[in-house]
């Protein structure tokens, strides 16, 4: 698992197993606020205890930025810890996370220690402040990955927690293309030092235009590539000719798993096309 001091009590987490998945600690006098959980139990517990002895500090607050298994599965790795999270971030934990679980378990023997730990403290509309020392965490929603994204803004610092509205390849399949483009665009007029994404590297002040910009591009090529597909008596044939890197993306990114993603969206894109246009 990769570490790095982003500012002052800042951390930042990047796992080596699972898709360049990220977590953050900010830390405090007294206690530390983690956000996001990462994937795998062994990285969870990792961070966990570097907070306890390195930091010298428990952790008091844990913040899940969606529902999905490598951000919010390892709440249960912080026992005593209080977990907000927006309100659809519960009822999908409820809902989906409980069940895919029981699911995963089957598969991958390590996921029998993790239990699902649903959020105590959840908000739906405007800002949530939480003071950790003498930094303000602003969570505010930055949906478009999935309906209960939230990013979580260190205000003194301009860093920002973005969870997955922001990733090195936008992934829509579980979301809203332009509640996406939204967020996007949000981040971008932020004024931000540093943008943690929810997968990949961090990104730097001088590198927040470039990246913004090209992550709108790739959304618009892959609705324009999506609406041609749509038309067509073959989709499917047309969707094996749109090259992730004729949308402006690069297949190596997020440990090579970007072209499989990249085929997700066009499909799921092609799909709900289809589906406006028959009720039209």
């Amino acid at each position: 698992m990769h570490r790095e001091r982003v500012s002052e009590n800042v951390f930042w987490f990047q796992s080596e197993v699972y898709a360049q998945v990220t977590a953050g600690v900010v830390a405090g006098p007294q206690w530390a606020v983690v956000i996001d959980t990462l994937a795998l139990p062994e990285e969870t517990v990792g961070m966990r205890e570097f907070i306890e002895h390195e930091l010298g500090v428990p952790v008091r607050y844990v913040i899940n930025t969606h529902h999905h298994a490598d951000h919010a599965w390892g709440n249960c790795f912080f026992p005593g810890a209080t977990v907000i999270a927006h309100a659809r971030c519960r009822d999908l934990l409820e809902t989906r996370g409980k069940p895919s679980l029981e699911a995963a378990r089957k598969q991958n023997t390590l996921l029998r220690q993790v239990k699902i730990v649903l959020p105590h403290i959840t908000f739906d509309a405007g800002e949530f402040t939480l003071r950790v020392g003498k930094k303000n965490l602003i969570l505010a929603p930055a949906t478009g990955h999935s309906e209960d994204g939230i990013s979580v803004l260190v205000e003194e610092d301009r860093v920002l927690f973005a969870g997955d509205a922001f990733m090195p390849l936008p992934y829509v399949v579980d979301g809203n293309l332009d509640e996406n483009v939204a967020a996007i665009k949000k981040i971008g007029r932020m004024g931000l030092e540093n943008i943690i994404q929810g997968h990949g590297d961090i990104i730097l002040r001088g590198e927040i235009d470039a990246a913004v910009k090209e992550n709108l591009n790739y959304l618009a090529a892959i609705r324009k590539a999506a609406k041609t597909a749509a038309r067509r008596r073959s989709p499917e044939e047309f969707l094996e000719t749109v090259r992730i890197e004729e949308c402006g993306k690069s297949r190596v990114y997020l440990g090579g798993l970007a072209q499989t993603l990249h085929e997700r969206n066009l499909k799921v894109l092609v799909a709900q096309m289809q589906d406006e246009g028959d009720e039209e």
